[in-house]
């Protein structure tokens, strides 16, 4: 009884310093992110809140007796896998989120399943301009983690408490938004790699807020005095709210990229009066640019088709209007 005891207390021990490391991955990985001199801090916001999942997720495992390090069975013996200096071998996040059944949700494991890509993908290679590409992505995962801490734990240890919402200097307009979209995007193995993960998914996977949480800030002018001092408001998205502010603002959000098939472009440049350009001329088109190509972004495979983004369209139709006479 004695021995069954000290064994629990550990198990408690050993689980609560786990979350306590967890909470503090993942409250660094935030306070990273919004520090405004730190240019790294995509990449670290990753790799910090890899390690949160993990050590939560380790706790949790302790928690129910799952065995979480990598072991071999021999009859009725284990062989734990070690390390050269001799230490445990333990599941990463993703050998984790692979346990059947595995305590994390499908939406939110493929928000953590696209983070672990990406940090596979800058691993090996310095990077640039992915923080506001991924900044979805990044609010989703700090919520599903908020969520699980509590689900797994208890309320006591949510970190929403420590965190708020980060303060901007400037705003922003749609010109300047623009003009934003205009520079140079992602690197092109990461962007390869965005584009084969999210054509993978479904339409509800690829919308769910637990994979992607957008929102959507715009100035008001307060009605009421207790709302003069709330800089972000909240509201349902079939609200009537919510559909005033769609007719009348410019909305700033990530959506899905549109995507063309090669009929699609044919079509719309027969349209536009150049009836001479066929799928031939397409095709020898994009073969002569070498288009497909990952690292040039103009396109993506989706279950075995082929579909263009709109990038391409326009090189397309810079194309015909240089041999107008050739196409119309």
């Amino acid at each position: 009884m004695a021995q069954t005891t000290k064994r629990t207390r550990r198990v408690h021990s050993v689980s609560d310093e786990l979350i306590h490391k967890s909470r503090e991955a993942a409250l660094a990985a935030v306070q990273i992110f919004n520090n405004p001199q730190i240019t790294f801090k995509s990449e670290m916001f990753i790799v910090l809140m890899n390690i949160a999942w993990t050590y939560m997720l380790h706790a949790y495992f302790r928690k129910h007796g799952v065995e979480y390090r990598y072991f071999e069975q021999k009859g009725k013996n284990r062989r734990f896998d070690r390390t050269a200096k001799g230490a445990y071998k333990f599941w990463e996040l993703e050998r984790c989120l692979n346990e059947n059944p595995c305590p994390v949700d499908r939406d939110a494991s493929n928000n953590l399943r696209f983070l672990i890509g990406v940090r596979h993908e800058i691993e090996h290679q310095m990077t640039t301009r992915i923080d506001a590409s991924f900044s979805a992505k990044f609010q989703a995962c700090c919520l599903n983690y908020n969520d699980h801490i509590k689900n797994f734990f208890g309320d006591e240890h949510a970190i929403d408490k420590h965190l708020s919402f980060s303060l901007q200097f400037s705003s922003i307009t749609k010109d300047q938004f623009a003009q934003l979209e205009a520079q140079p995007s992602l690197p092109a193995h990461i962007k390869s790699f965005v584009e084969g993960f999210e054509g993978k998914l479904t339409d509800d996977e690829f919308n769910s807020p637990k994979f992607a949480y957008r929102v959507l800030f715009v100035a008001k002018t307060a009605n009421r005095k207790s709302q003069a001092d709330e800089v972000i408001e909240f509201v349902k998205a079939d609200s009537e709210l919510a559909k005033e502010v769609n007719q009348k603002y410019a909305i700033i959000k990530e959506t899905e990229r549109p995507k063309l098939r090669p009929k699609s472009i044919v079509d719309t440049m027969k349209k536009e009066g150049f009836t001479k350009f066929t799928m031939h001329h397409h095709t020898l088109l994009w073969q002569e640019k070498d288009a497909k190509s990952p690292a040039k972004g103009l396109g993506t495979n989706v279950e075995g088709s082929w579909f263009w983004y709109e990038p391409w369209l326009e090189q397309v139709r810079e194309h015909c209007k240089a041999n107008a006479g050739q196409f119309k």
